[in-house]
């Protein structure tokens, strides 16, 4: 039988090159492909996959959050890589000896490794559930949201409630980070490294360059061919696109 897999990320192009790249692995049939953490707890549940590829970073439920929520429905876990672009997760996860850890983008070598060494540890002593219990455990224990977040404005240094933010945009590298009363830049490189360090439940990644807080979304904006934007609650009343890829995720948040 070939080896049933499963890629879970909210990233079209990442899913697509996943699968691209397994399409070289010998004897594995991918047999499904979830969007964000809700789609891949009913496909995990339908389809019984080997091996799932679980993206760490999601808006909404993330990979963490679907194991947990795998472990509370006492849906049989399947053993799990753990795909993305962040490093901060990797020590964690091979402390409890989750089964791999990828960082994006995938290098062909580095996946068909992943395969192979599923298959010599598939008869190994303690199961996944197991495992991937210690893992959500421990990183509820070990990871405490902070409150406040720092950004630079007129030369000076200010700590920011999450709660006042509204939204944050990326251009030439550069995020600037629009809060209650004050505007200003974030020291992070990337949106995906300002959102790890931000609430899920508050946050979420409209487009790929910005976020945005969900409660802070005044008004949903239909727009071109089934496309939406979002209008801020800011002094200027931003408006902000919605990537066709993240319209799903919205009409979920508010039940479009």
């Amino acid at each position: 039988m070939p080896l049933s897999v499963l890629i879970v990320d909210d990233e079209q192009l990442a899913r697509n090159e996943l699968a691209y790249l397994l399409k070289d692995a010998e004897d594995v049939e991918v047999v499904a492909e979830g969007k964000n953490g809700l789609e891949a707890i009913s496909l995990i549940r339908e389809h019984m996959p080997d091996l799932v590829f679980l993206d760490v970073q999601m808006p909404g439920l993330d990979g963490f959050g679907v194991i947990k929520k795998l472990l509370e429905k006492k849906i049989p876990l399947p053993s799990i890589v753990f795909a993305t672009a962040f490093d901060q997760y990797a020590v964690r996860a091979f402390e409890v000896n989750a089964l791999d850890y990828m960082l994006k983008p995938f290098d062909k070598k580095r996946v068909l490794l992943a395969i192979d060494k599923f298959r010599k540890n598939r008869e190994a002593s303690g199961s996944p559930n197991d495992r991937l219990e210690t893992l959500v455990k421990m990183l509820e224990a070990q990871k405490p949201q902070p409150s406040k977040i720092l950004l630079k404005a007129a030369g000076r240094l200010f700590l920011v409630d999450q709660k006042d933010i509204c939204y944050a945009s990326i251009e030439d590298g550069v995020i600037t980070v629009v809060a209650q009363g004050m505007e200003g830049q974030s020291n992070c490189r990337t949106l995906e490294e300002l959102l790890a360090s931000l609430d899920p439940n508050l946050f979420w990644r409209a487009h790929r360059s910005y976020l945005v807080n969900i409660n802070r979304i005044k008004e949903v904006v239909p727009w071109f061919k089934s496309s939406y934007q979002i209008r801020m609650d800011d002094r200027k009343q931003t408006e902000i696109p919605v990537s066709r890829a993240q319209t799903r995720r919205l009409r979920e948040l508010f039940g479009l």
